[in-house]
C-alpha cells in the first residue's frame, strides 16, 4: 500500500499501535535519516543526504482521526483525511 502526501510515495509503514505513531518512509528505511525536523505540531520530518522527504513519523494518528476525522501536517503542507491513513493503521 502507498499513501501519497505533498506528491510523496510513501511505499513502507509501520505503526505503533501503543504509542499511535504511523512511521512513513520511502522504501524500507535504511539507514537513519541524515536530517530531522519537527512540524508544529509535533510530527517528525526526515530528509536523506540531498535533502529529500523520505520519511515521516506521524504522532498520535488514530486519535487525531477518531477525534477529529483527519490530521494535521504542516510540513509538507498537506491535509490528511481519515480515509487515507486508515488503511494504514490496520494490523
Amino acid at each position: 500500500m502507498t499513501i501519497t502526501i505533498a506528491g510523496i510515495h510513501f511505499d513502507y509503514r509501520d505503526y505503533d499501535e501503543r504509542s499511535d505513531v504511523l512511521y512513513l518512509h520511502v522504501g524500507p528505511p535504511k539507514k537513519p535519516a541524515a536530517k530531522t525536523l519537527e512540524t508544529p505540531e509535533g510530527h517528525t520530518v526526515e530528509y536523506d543526504d540531498h535533502d529529500a522527504i523520505v520519511g515521516l513519523e506521524l504522532m498520535g494518528v488514530r486519535g487525531a482521526l477518531e477525534r477529529d476525522g483527519d490530521l494535521q501536517l504542516t510540513w509538507p503542507p498537506a491535509h490528511l483525511t481519515a480515509g487515507s491513513l486508515r488503511q494504514a493503521l490496520a494490523a
